[in-house]
Parts: C-alpha cells; sequence; structure tokens
C-alpha cells in the first residue's frame, strides 16, 4: 500500500525521526490533539498485568513510569488494552511502542473501538486490512493515520504478534478531537414527524444525511408521500438499506415499478452507519458508509407530487395510507438533516414544526448483548451446566455464511448417547444418538446460511425432543421411551475441542464459522465476560464481544453479471450462462472478432463476438463469412424494400433500423474493424434528395454518431452528393445525384457507404414523396466489416534496447495481459510497471519458465510455469496473465495453468504509478516537418480497401480531442498547427520565453484567443504530455496530468474548412499572428510522441504507412522514442527507422539514439541486472482488459508492419498449430 503525503500531527513534531505509516491522507480539518496522555488511571484497564507496575496505567506514549509500559501476565492472542475516553471522539490516528528499555514489542495488532465498552468492532484499512503492523524495536515510535476516523468512546488495542525473544509490551498515544452529535432514540413504536415551509423547499431537489444504529433488521428511517402514490421511503430490511423512490406519472418504457436502490449488509450490528442521498431532478445519488450508487432516471421522473412533511423512523398512521408492510425502526439516530435542517435539535427544542409520537430519548441506550465470534474451523466453545435436571434446554442466536458446522453438542449421562446440533447445507438438523436404538433426527429451517441472526430452542425432556427456529417449532417427536435424559455436565458451542482432552463430542461435519449471542443454558443466561475473563467454561480460538462477520459480497467483484456466494473466508462467482469463466467471471469465452475466430481454423457459420473482450460489452450473435477475408455480417430489421408515399417536409417518414447489437457493442466491432461498409440504395419517381432552389435536403440518413448526412451510396462524407456525381455519369449532368433530376420515372442511387465512423445507419428520413405521382423506396443492406486492426498488430525486437511504451497499466481490481512472443534467448523480462510498492513483471526467467510475479501490498508473490521443453526455441508461445481479487494466474500455450489464491484478508487495490506505453514516436531534426492534408480525396468503391481522410475540406469542426507529448530543448518551437481554407487556425506553440501557448483564431476578422502556461519552461528536456479537449467555445487544456485550465473562446466556435495538420515547421506563407508566425518558422526539434488530433494518428500515417495516406514529410523525421533526451550521443544501440522527404520513401539514414530511462516499463528491455535480448521476434501482443466499475483507456496506438511483414506473420501463426486456445489478444 503506497503512503500519501498528508499533514503532520502538529503535536509530533518535538517527537525524533517519528516513523510514519499512514492508511491514508488525514482529516480536512484540524482534529490532532492528544487523547491519551491526559486520561486518569481509572481509563485504562486489560485482559491482565504482569504485575503492578506493568499495568494498563503506564501504557502512555513515551512515558517511563512503572515498567515502562503496559505487559499482560501471558502472552497470547487473547491479551488487550483498552482505553475510556470518557466521551465519544473523533479519532484520526495511534501511535504505538514496546515497553521502555526492554526486549517487549508488539509487531502486528488489531484495533477495536466502541461506544459502549460491550459489542466492539474492528477498524479496517481499504475495508479488507485487518491488522496494524506495529514495532520493531521498544524504542520506536509508529504512527497511523486513519481514514475514514473512528468515532468512538472506547479503543482497544489486541496484540496479534510480539517480539519472540520477549514479550507482550506496549506505550500507545491516540490522536483526534471532541465529537459533538445531536441524538434520538427510537423504541420501535415511535416516530418523528417534520412540518416544514412550502416556500423553503424544490419539489425537484432533497438531501438527506443521517447516522443509525440498531439491533433490528427491518425498520423504517424515513417516508414522504404525497400524491397519486408519490413517495421517497427509506428502509431497513434483512440488514440492507432500501431506497425506494415512486413517482406514480412515471412514464418508464416498461410497465411501471418504484425505482428501488439497494446498499449497505450486514447494517444490524448495533454499530454507526452513515447515510446521504441526494435528488436532483431525475439523477439520484445513494451512500452508504463508503458505497455508492447512482441512478439516473427515465420519463418524467424529475417532479414529485409530494406532502409538505416527512417523518422518521416510521409512518405516521393518522391519514395515512401505507400500501406495503412495514415496520418502524428500533434504534438510535444521529445528526439527521433534512436540507440542512438539524431535525433532532428542532425536536429538542420542541419545535411546532417537529411532532414526537410515542416515547422518544435524546441519548443512545446501548444494549448490553456479548456477541462471540467462532474464528475457525478449530474454535469452540465449553460451558457447565450446573443445574442438574433431567433435560437438556439451550437457546442462542446465530449468523454465518457457512452451510455447514457444529452448532452444540451435549453428552448423555445414563443412556451413553449425545445430541448433536449442527448445519448441513444450511439446513438445521438435531441428531439424538444412543446404543441399542436408531437415531432421531429433525431438520428444520432453510438458507439458515444467509448472515442473518437466526434464534435457536433446544429442548429435550423425557420422551419429547423438539427444536424451534426463529420462533417456528420444528417438530416434536417421542425419542426415548420412559427413560429419562440427564445432560453429561457440558454443552460444546461451535466445535470440538481436540481428542487429547478426553471430550466425547463429536463433529461430524467440521466446526461452526461465525457469530453467536444470547446464549441461555437451562434457562439461565451465560455471562460470556466471565468466559473472556477465564472464570467460566474453557474456550479455543474465540474473539468475546465482538461479531466479526463480513459480506464479502459486498462490494459485488463478481463481474458480467456473475452471481456471488460466499462462505466465512471467501467468496464465489458462478458465471453459468453469463458468457465468461474465470474465478470472477472476467474472461469471455468468445472471441472478439471474425478474424480471430478464423486464425483459429472455423469455418463460416454464426458465432458470438465479444468485441472489448473482457469489457463490460456483453457478446452477441452475428454471421462470420469465411472467405479469402473474414467478413463480419451484421444484420438489421429493415433489409426488405420498403415503399414511401404521402410525404412532405411537415410530414416526413422516418424509417428506423435496429440490429442484433447495441450501439455500443456496433461501436466496439466497428471500431476494431480495418474496413466497414453497408450498401445503400434510393429508389426515385419524382423524390428528390436536395431541392435545387434552396439546397436544403429533402431526404438524408443517420449514422452512430446520431448526425445527420446528405451523403448517399457510394459516395464521400461529401453533402449532397452520390456515387454518379463523383464518377459524372448522373441522368442529368447539372446534379449530383439521379434522383435531383426529378424525372417522372423510376431510377436509383445507390452505393457502398464506407466511412465507417458514420456506420451503421439507424435511421433514414424521407420528405418528398407528396406530389403528384411521387413515390420513393429504399434498401439498406447488412453492415460488413472486416479485418481486425488489433488482431495483427506487431513489433519487432532487435536490439537490447528496443522497447514499447504504454499508459500506467490501470488493473486495480482485475485485469489480463497477453501476447504472443517467439525468441532464442534464455532469460529476461517481457513487462513490467512499478508503483511505490506493487508491482507486476512478466519474465522469462529461464529456457524453459515464464514467471508472473506481483506484490499488491502484502508482500511479493510468484507463479511461474515450467515448460518439458526451452521456450526458447524461436517459435511462438502464447502467455495469458491474469489477477483479480480473488487470485492471480497464469498459462503458458497449452500446460496446465498455475494459480496463486489471494489472501482472505489483505490488499485488493493494484496500485501503480510508472510508465508502461506503447506508442509512434518521432524525432525532428532541424527545419522537418509532417503534413496531413485533411482535404485529399480517395475513391471508395464496394469492396474497395481504400479510406478516405477523416476530415474534409468543407467540413466544419466544432470539436476536437488533441493528444500528444513532446521533448525539447529549443525555444521558440512549434507543436502543433491546423489550419483552414478561410485562414482560421489553431497553433500549440513554445514561446520565447518556454511557456506552453495554445492559439484559437476561429474567426478571421478576430485576434486569436491565447491561452497561456507560464508556472514552468516547457522547453527543458523534459518528457510533457498535453490534452486539449475542445467543445465548440469551451476549452479543456491539461498538461502533464497536473496543470488543468479551462477556457471560454471569444472568436468563435468553428474551425470551417479543415485544409492540414502540420507537425514541426510550417513550410508555406500562412496569415497567423507574429507568435506562431516565428515559431512556425524555427519548426520543432526534438521528439514529437502518441500525436492524435480527433481519431487521426498522424505519426502513424507518416512512418507506419502500408498504404497511400494524405502524408507529406520533409526534412529528417525519424522514428524513435521520446524516453531520453532527444539528440543526445549515439551511444544506445536502441532500434529506429528513418525516412525520407517525400511521401512512402524509407531512407537509410543515420538513426537517433535514446538510453532508457529507468522506471519504464520494458519489453525486452534492462531489468536491474537481467538483459533480454529478443533475437527473432516478428510480433509480440499486449491486450489489457479491467473490470467495469474502473478506469480503462483506449488511448493506445497501434503499430503497422508493411504489408509483406504482416503476410509472414500471418503465415506462421497459421502454420504453427501450438496455440490453438481462445485467446484474445493485441498484436503490436
Amino acid at each position: 500500500m503506497g503512503s500519501v503525503t498528508g499533514a503532520v500531527l502538529k503535536t509530533l513534531l518535538l517527537l525524533s525521526t517519528p516513523n510514519w505509516n499512514r492508511v491514508l491522507a488525514g482529516n480536512s480539518h484540524d482534529c490532532d490533539d492528544p487523547l491519551v496522555s491526559a486520561l486518569s488511571q481509572a481509563s485504562f484497564s486489560s485482559s491482565s498485568e504482569l504485575s503492578s507496575s506493568h499495568g494498563p496505567g503506564f501504557a502512555r506514549l513515551n512515558r517511563r513510569d512503572g515498567a515502562g509500559g503496559w505487559s499482560p501476565l501471558v502472552s497470547n492472542k487473547y491479551q488487550w488494552l483498552q482505553i475510556d475516553l470518557g466521551e465519544r471522539m473523533e479519532i484520526t490516528a495511534v501511535a504505538t511502542q514496546g515497553g521502555y528499555g526492554s526486549s517487549n514489542w508488539v509487531t502486528s495488532y488489531l484495533l477495536m473501538f466502541s461506544d459502549s465498552g460491550r459489542n466492539w468492532k474492528q477498524y479496517r484499512q481499504e475495508d479488507s486490512i485487518w491488522g496494524f503492523s506495529g514495532n520493531a524495536n521498544a524504542d520506536s515510535v509508529v504512527y497511523y493515520r486513519l481514514q475514514p476516523s473512528i468515532k468512538a468512546r472506547f479503543l482497544r488495542f489486541i496484540p496479534l504478534e510480539w517480539n519472540p525473544k520477549g514479550r507482550i509490551g506496549m506505550r500507545i498515544e491516540v490522536f483526534g478531537c471532541a465529537y459533538r452529535s445531536e441524538v434520538v432514540d427510537l423504541d420501535g413504536k415511535s416516530c418523528l414527524l417534520y412540518r416544514f415551509d412550502q416556500k423553503s423547499l424544490s419539489p425537484i431537489k432533497d438531501i438527506i444525511s443521517l447516522k443509525f444504529k440498531t439491533m433490528q433488521s427491518d425498520g423504517i428511517l424515513l417516508h414522504r408521500e404525497g400524491q397519486n402514490g408519490d413517495h421517497i421511503t427509506l428502509e431497513l430490511r434483512r440488514g440492507k438499506l432500501f431506497l425506494v423512490i415512486n413517482s406514480g406519472e412515471a412514464k418508464l418504457p416498461s410497465t411501471h415499478v418504484p425505482i428501488s436502490l439497494t446498499l449497505g449488509s450486514l447494517l444490524d450490528d448495533q454499530h454507526w452507519h452513515s447515510v446521504l442521498i441526494q435528488r436532483l431532478g431525475k439523477q439520484v445519488n445513494f451512500t452508504v458508509d463508503e458505497h455508492r450508487r447512482r441512478f439516473h432516471a427515465q420519463g418524467e421522473f424529475s417532479y414529485l407530487h409530494l406532502d409538505y412533511e416527512i417523518s422518521f423512523g416510521g409512518i405516521p398512521a393518522p391519514g395515512k395510507s401505507v400500501s406495503f408492510p412495514h415496520k418502524h425502526f428500533h434504534g438510535c439516530l444521529e445528526n439527521l438533516y433534512y436540507n440542512g435542517v438539524d431535525v433532532i435539535d428542532l425536536a429538542k427544542q420542541q419545535n411546532p414544526q417537529i411532532i414526537i409520537m410515542g416515547n422518544v430519548l435524546f441519548s443512545c441506550s446501548e444494549p448490553q448483548s456479548v456477541p462471540v465470534t467462532f474464528l475457525s474451523p478449530r474454535s469452540y466453545l465449553a460451558l457447565p451446566d450446573s443445574s442438574g435436571e433431567d433435560e437438556v434446554s439451550a437457546t442462542f442466536q446465530f449468523r454465518t455464511w457457512n452451510k455447514e458446522g457444529l452448532l452444540l453438542f451435549s453428552e448423555l449421562q445414563l443412556l451413553s448417547g449425545g445430541l448433536l446440533l449442527f448445519l448441513n447445507d444450511g439446513k438445521l438438523k438435531l441428531n439424538l444418538y444412543h446404543p441399542g436404538k436408531l437415531p432421531s433426527d429433525i431438520t428444520a429451517g432453510v438458507g439458515l446460511n444467509d448472515g442473518q441472526w437466526h434464534s435457536i430452542s433446544l429442548s429435550a425432556k423425557r420422551s419429547y425432543l423438539s427444536v424451534a427456529v426463529d420462533g417456528q417449532v420444528a417438530s416434536a417427536s417421542p425419542s426415548l421411551g420412559p427413560e429419562q435424559i440427564y445432560s453429561g455436565g457440558t454443552y460444546y458451542f461451535g466445535g470440538c475441542p481436540d481428542i487429547s482432552f478426553g471430550s466425547k463430542c463429536k463433529s461430524p461435519l467440521g466446526g461452526f464459522q461465525g457469530c453467536m449471542r444470547l446464549i441461555s443454558i437451562s434457562h439461565k443466561m451465560v455471562d460470556l465476560i466471565s468466559v473472556q475473563q477465564e472464570s467460566l467454561g474453557n474456550f479455543s480460538d474465540l474473539q468475546i464481544d465482538s461479531c466479526g462477520i463480513t459480506d464479502r459480497c459486498l462490494p459485488n467483484y463478481c463481474e458480467h453479471g456473475g452471481q456471488c456466494s460466499q462462505s466465512w473466508d471467501t467468496f464465489h462467482c458462478n458465471c453459468t450462462n453469463t458468457g465468461y469463466r474465470g474465478a470472477t467471471c472476467h474472461n469471455s469465452i468468445y472471441e472478439q472478432s471474425c478474424e480471430a475466430y478464423k486464425h483459429r481454423g472455423n469455418t463460416s457459420g454464426f458465432y458470438y463476438i465479444d468485441a472489448d473482450g473482457s469489457g463490460p460489452l456483453e457478446p452477441f450473435l452475428l454471421y462470420c463469412n469465411m472467405t479469402e477475408t473474414a467478413w463480419t455480417i451484421v444484420q438489421h430489421n429493415g433489409s426488405d424494400v420498403t415503399r414511401v408515399r404521402n410525404t412532405n417536409p411537415e410530414n416526413p417518414y422516418a424509417g428506423l433500423f435496429e440490429y442484433v447489437a447495441s450501439t455500443e457493442q456496433l461501436q466496439a466491432t466497428v471500431n476494431r474493424a480495418e474496413h466497414c461498409e453497408q450498401e445503400l440504395t434510393y429508389y426515385c419517381k419524382k423524390s428528390r434528395l436536395v431541392n435545387k432552389e434552396d439546397g436544403t435536403p429533402l431526404s438524408w440518413w443517420v449514422g452512430r454518431t446520431n448526425e445527420t448526412q446528405t451523403y448517399w451510396g457510394g459516395s464521400l462524407p461529401d453533402p449532397q452528393k452520390c456515387t454518379c456525381g463523383l464518377e459524372g455519369n448522373c441522368i442529368d449532368s447539372q446534379y449530383y445525384c439521379n434522383c435531383d433530376a426529378d424525372r417522372n420515372e423510376w431510377t436509383n442511387d445507390t452505393g457502398f457507404l464506407s466511412y465507417k465512423e458514420h456506420l451503421p445507419v439507424t435511421k433514414i428520413v424521407i420528405t418528398d414523396t407528396g406530389r403528384p405521382h411521387s413515390a420513393a423506396a429504399y434498401k439498406l443492406g447488412p453492415l460488413l466489416c472486416r479485418g481486425d486492426r488489433l488482431f495483427w498488430n506487431s513489433a519487432s525486437f532487435n536490439t537490447e534496447a528496443s522497447y514499447l511504451h504504454f499508459p500506467t497499466f490501470h488493473g486495480e481490481l482485475s485485469a489480463d495481459v497477453s501476447f504472443f512472443f517467439k525468441t532464442t534467448a534464455s532469460s529476461g523480462v517481457f513487462l513490467e510497471n512499478l508503483g511505490i510498492t506493487d508491482f507486476i513483471r512478466i519474465e522469462l526467467r529461464s529456457p524453459a519458465v515464464v514467471a508472473f510475479s506481483f506484490d499488491v501490498g502484502n508482500g511479493p508473490f510468484e507463479i511461474s510455469v515450467q515448460s518439458p521443453t526451452h521456450f526458447s526455441d524461436n517459435q511462438w508461445h502464447h502467455v495469458r496473465v491474469e489477477r483479480n481479487t480473488k487470485e492471480a494466474s497464469v498459462q503458458v500455450d497449452q500446460l496446465s495453468p498455475r494459480t496463486q489464491p489471494a489472501p482472505a484478508d489483505g490488499h485488493v487495490l493494484l496500485q501503480l504509478n510508472s510508465q508502461l506505453f506503447v506508442e509512434i514516436s518521432a524525432y525532428f531534426g532541424s527545419g522537418s516537418s509532417v503534413i496531413y492534408n485533411f482535404q485529399e480525396n480517395y475513391s471508395l468503391s464496394k469492396n474497395s480497401s481504400s479510406h478516405a481522410a477523416s476530415f474534409h475540406g468543407d467540413m466544419r469542426l466544432s470539436r476536437e480531442t488533441i493528444k500528444f507529448s513532446f521533448r525539447t530543448t529549443r525555444t521558440p518551437s512549434l507543436l502543433l498547427y491546423v489550419n483552414s481554407f478561410y485562414k482560421e487556425y489553431l497553433s500549440v506553440i513554445i514561446a520565447k520565453n518556454g511557456s506552453l501557448q495554445i492559439r484559437y483564431k476561429l474567426n478571421r476578422y478576430q485576434e486569436p484567443d491565447v491561452v497561456n502556461f507560464d508556472f514552468k519552461n516547457m522547453a527543458d528536456g523534459q518528457l510533457h504530455h498535453i490534452r486539449i479537449n475542445r467543445e465548440e467555445a469551451v476549452v479543456f487544456v491539461e498538461i502533464d496530468e497536473k496543470a488543468r485550465r479551462q477556457v471560454h473562446l471569444a472568436s468563435g466556435t468553428e474551425l470551417s474548412a479543415v485544409r492540414s495538420l502540420v507537425l514541426g515547421r510550417i513550410l508555406e506563407h500562412s496569415d497567423v499572428d507574429q507568435e506562431t508566425a516565428l515559431a512556425g518558422a524555427q519548426g520543432f526539434l526534438g521528439c514529437l510522441s502518441a500525436v492524435q488530433v480527433s481519431h487521426v494518428v498522424p505519426l502513424k500515417a507518416a512512418l507506419h504507412h502500408s498504404r497511400p495516406a494524405p502524408i507529406t514529410i520533409s526534412g529528417h523525421v525519424t522514428e524513435s522514442s521520446c524516453v531520453a533526451q532527444a539528440g543526445t550521443d549515439a551511444t544506445s544501440r536502441e532500434r529506429t527507422h528513418s525516412f525520407a522527404d517525400h511521401s512512402g520513401t524509407r531512407d537509410d539514414r543515420e538513426p537517433v539514439t535514446n538510453t532508457i530511462k529507468s522506471d519504464s516499463a520494458v519489453i525486452g528491455g534492462l531489468i536491474a541486472v537481467v538483459i533480454f535480448i529478443l533475437l527473432c521476434i516478428a510480433a509480440i501482443a499486449v491486450c489489457i482488459y479491467q473490470q467495469k466499475r474502473l478506469y480503462r483507456r483506449d488511448e493506445a496506438k497501434r503499430s503497422e508492419n508493411v504489408a509483406s511483414a504482416e503476410a509472414v506473420l500471418k503465415s506462421e501463426l497459421n502454420i504453427q498449430n501450438a496455440v490453438s486456445e481462445n485467446q484474445k489478444e493485441y498484436f503490436f
């Protein structure tokens, strides 16, 4: 776990060199006063003390009183040190020391807290880490900042491990401040009714915050209702919170049902839980403790017709007609605010706006229930029965997630038999056995392993045996005849002691793991505190006065709809019918494209495609036509010819197309494809596409961008043009489309739409069939796509210093990496990414061993796969690595996968911060430039492999996203320049003073808008990352993921008639401002990397073109890395490529060289002293997948080989059948 810089506790500044360990950053307010040093001796208590001079009162930090700290009589895991702060306080940090001048110190401990000194709750870091690391010697101080802070009166430190050459010894300090709150206690029959001023309330906005604690699993926390059945209700059901919002006028797409959001679990634990509800129109945010859900409603939801009163704790009976069963809340509420109003304070002041119904107290009562936790299958609690009565009688409550486990065993005197009460498959079973008779069995209850409290009552007396579960008597059966039953004197709860103790206790299904409370034997309640003090009974591996149950399915780490179930120690994911597999349902069982199925040798047919692999999109069924090229065919509901009549601009016809896939699935499929097309035919008879008088469109179609398109089949995205207009063979040469001739005979405009960013077609609109003899018809073919641009990417590593870089690997909860490799090297690193302490590494450890090592904060782990043959055989091998909250795994080829289970209670988040980049980078020599011409036109026809430029000369650009990285030492410099035919432009420059300037001139008659960043010299030779997003007149700029600014442009909102994009020197005269002109004349000297303007990638087009591209290269532009400072001496052996001054031709110039940065992610590079030389790699693929609730980047730029290299790669992979599994990878 990485430490995060926070505020240092002011009272600790006098201490010498403290050893800081912080859970997370501290509070935003000043709350760090020492709380222990001023306490009296009576405020300290402990489980025991070694002597009077080792008592708990001597446990103050840095004090030397007595023996210099607290030490218990016996050092074991049942000892504790407790402090009473006198009242509830906010606790923000803790500190520990060992015993002064001794060998006594604690190396790890648990921290517990309580309001009453009973029913303790354990503080957990990151909601998963149970223990705190302690001290390494007697005198150093170890601090922990707590986030979130604790609000409690009592704290208890429980040592887990200590110096093996000494004993337990502790000195402590606690830091925080006073905690003030308003509290109300409701008894399950009472409630508060708040009537508010109508003028002070918004009908579309509500903000409600409160804290609650209770031992009851059900109850209404708040309710507000109104007309037409509208209401908002917050209700506790089975220990979970349900927020129900019902709008009687909501027009939902299906049958109307109320909105119901569920959060939290096990909330009936008699500990405080925080709730925040924010409703603004259709947006609802619901937060319980650290968990949050957001909901955006459909239909007429924003306005609720509600009365001007709200009740808390129940629903008042008078005048209320509630249509659902409900129960009043029994427990305490704290700091209850409704739209900023302190409701409890109003109630205490007897404000007339508050009506108190029933008995309420303005203090919180604390039920003195003492739970006990059975921590392991070896746990047990042995209690004596001294009643001497002729019956076996016991009652208790339990909660657990386990299906099996012993609840109670009692030996029977006189009969030499025994009585067993145990769980079997979530059902309660009572078994009575004795010699000479058949066992008597009773089964009761079902699903008792649901984590809820269940009450058990057992009675065996004379000839009857009975058991009740949750008040329901399951059975009462004659069992023993005339004999009387006498207890064997000892009741064993939860398990049996070791057989060496001589007990006859039996546990056929193992021990119980869970919690028990309210244990009664022979109608007498058991004092579990006496058990804890070892004055009653015996026990092993228990945690008394605390219920340590947790819900491992909250949050649900099962992905893609996998069903989560759990036991006491772990959770399980049922992936049935999800289309995914693996420990967390992370891996798709389907391929990502028809191209991938073809690579596996599949023939034509219907296949499920999962376009984003382990991403959030579901797989869908489509047809793969396996010709020489694998064609993806996506059908829709409008493939037949559809005739249209009687339309006009006021009464248009709209034909909608519904596909077998969602919009998101279609977008992912189209984005992966190399080429997509869709045939659109428009039949016309006196039905025009364009009004020839004013040029307004009369018919148009809409694509997935939801933008109106007026070009037709076979044309480029040029407005109001068709195929015949481009080819010059329209039936009337004065028009660009056949239908615009407006003839009284049938003709058509037919062709393939091939600009894939607009595909597929989702709607067609026709408005010109209302005149006499006018008619139209249309037919849309299926969406056809071929190729997989993410499958056949490859990269060669021919030198020691070859590498690729990726953005930081964001796989906090779940992620996977896969790639092919081949090599003759015997060892080396494939991939590495580092955090402060966390890391991941995949390497060839030896010729026959591939190893995956990682650290997520609880120490390094390593998994390795060993092969009977060498991996360094110059053959293709496939590696797939996955890490999730459940396990880590690695598989190579068809060898058995190796797995490493995740710790049951440890870190779950993988936190990395170094780079892991793959990108196209180039070194620009003096006077060089790359020009991408947007106005270039390329012919498009059916099955053509050419593609158009991404923008066109007459296009109006109202938004763009620009991303790039650079390194230079020259000022001034031109980084990027986009111009138009109308003297409008955008320039990104480094000014003479080293500041970064972004200049927008969107109106030729106005001066440019300038966004200036002068916080540092950007020409400092360091690598800088720039991101610019413009949405009309609003521009957002981010530099190095640190400096951010949003500005509003005054010069305009559109860049009209985009002409070209320039990197480096501006070669031709341009009408620009003086600063841009000066920078443009100088150009750029250094390294540019990962340049992207919307979907245009100019460096890729320039340096990795495998087909004609609208690119002009001038001067010395060399593919290189931006890791080292550009222009350093040629001492590295890094692989580079040079290109000549004209497009499409290479030149054997001397390569620019760089050195490798130490914290970089290295593929085939130098890690520590390990040098990995990949001699013959033709392709390596890395595919990074992650979970839906987390962070995903689509910004990686793929690099393409020339056609001949790609053909060799395809041939090799198709011939070699060693890897035939369901692979999912990107080839770079």
